[in-house]
This record gives C-alpha cells, sequence and structure tokens, in this order.
C-alpha cells in the first residue's frame, strides 16, 4: 500500500508539473482565440480565420520568449511572466466556478478556498 501510495504521488507530482508547464501557452490560445474569431466575423472564412489565429498565437509565443531572453531587468522578466500567467489563472477560475456550483469537483474531496466563498457570497447577495 505503502509503495502505491508513492507511485501515485509521483504520478500526481509529474501531472502537476505538467500542468503548469502548459500554464505558458494559455495567453497565446487566448491570442489566436481572439484574433481568429475577429477574422471569421470579419469575413475571411473558417480556413482564414484558422490560419491568421493561429498565426498570432504563435507571434505572441515568440515575442514573449524573446523578450524574456534579451531582457535584463529582473522587473521586466517579471511583468512578462506575469502577462503570461494572468490568462491561465483567470482560466483556471472560470473553469473552477462552475465545477463547484454543479458540484462536480465535490467527489475529489476538493474544498472551496475562503475567495470562493466569498465570492459565491457576494452573488447570491447580489453584491458582484
Amino acid at each position: 500500500m505503502l509503495a502505491l501510495g508513492l507511485v501515485l504521488n509521483a504520478l500526481g507530482i509529474g501531472l502537476f508539473c505538467r500542468i503548469l508547464a502548459l500554464a505558458v501557452y494559455a495567453l497565446p490560445f487566448s491570442v489566436a482565440l481572439s484574433i481568429g474569431m475577429m477574422a471569421l466575423q470579419s469575413g475571411a472564412g473558417v480556413a482564414g480565420a484558422l490560419l491568421i489565429g493561429t498565426a498570432g498565437g504563435a507571434l505572441t509565443l515568440v515575442v514573449g520568449q524573446v523578450a524574456v531572453a534579451i531582457t535584463r531587468s529582473l522587473a521586466l522578466r517579471i511583468a512578462i511572466a506575469t502577462a503570461f500567467a494572468v490568462p491561465a489563472a483567470m482560466a483556471a477560475i472560470m473553469w473552477r466556478l462552475p465545477c463547484r456550483r454543479s458540484g462536480c469537483l465535490r467527489w475529489l474531496g476538493v474544498r472551496p478556498s475562503l475567495a470562493e466563498v466569498r465570492f459565491a457570497s457576494a452573488v447570491r447577495h447580489g453584491h458582484a
């Protein structure tokens, strides 16, 4: 049982690290989605919107990586990293709130944070 616990713990930590590594792509994905939707609405067609959105997302990723590689200032690197981390945090929040309301996380034993409890209370009382 101890060996199973150790193996599952290692897999969980590896999965968590992989999810954090994928968080880098949240900003390019949201940029690609926004540009693609704008292109589609302006009449570019589905193929054109996919091409333009993919190019915009790739350009965002490349510009961010080059900016971090070139910049020597720690404050500027932190600002760039924050710009890439905020969309990932917002996606996590937007995913967790509906799951919390529907109860799909309850069977995993996930408990709400204090911020979620306060936000849900404010929504119920019409303050948010």
